[in-house]
């Protein structure tokens, strides 16, 4: 015995011709209840000025922080170059003769 549901599917049943009425009555509602919406006169006008505004503001943080991380790089190399030392090292000391004092490795003869 197999049981079979007593439901018709969607929409094969006798009351579609009810539900078709109630979408179009549901239809027309909202036809009246937008055509009664007046957009506000200013609203372009109001819409660009706040994007003006906004992009006017984002340019401006974007060059305070190419500012600040242009600033800061800046030190930082200031600050690194300062911190080398002061007395010349042994390359560029020119004090002593270029001769060779028994510490480098040996040549090969060919």
């Amino acid at each position: 015995m197999t049981h079979r549901d007593a439901t018709p599917s969607h929409g094969t049943s006798p009351d579609r011709a009810g539900h078709d009425r109630t979408e179009e009555e549901l239809r027309e509602a909202l036809r009246a209840l937008a055509g009664g919406v007046l957009p506000d006169p200013d609203a372009y006008r109001t819409a660009r000025g706040e994007w003006l505004r906004r992009e006017r503001r984002r340019r401006l943080v974007l060059a305070v922080l190419i500012a600040v991380v242009f600033t800061l790089a800046t030190l930082i190399g200031l600050w690194v170059l300062n911190q080398a030392p002061s007395d010349p090292g042994v390359i560029f000391s020119g004090t002593r003769a270029p001769v060779a004092d028994g510490t480098s490795l040996p040549r090969l003869s060919p």
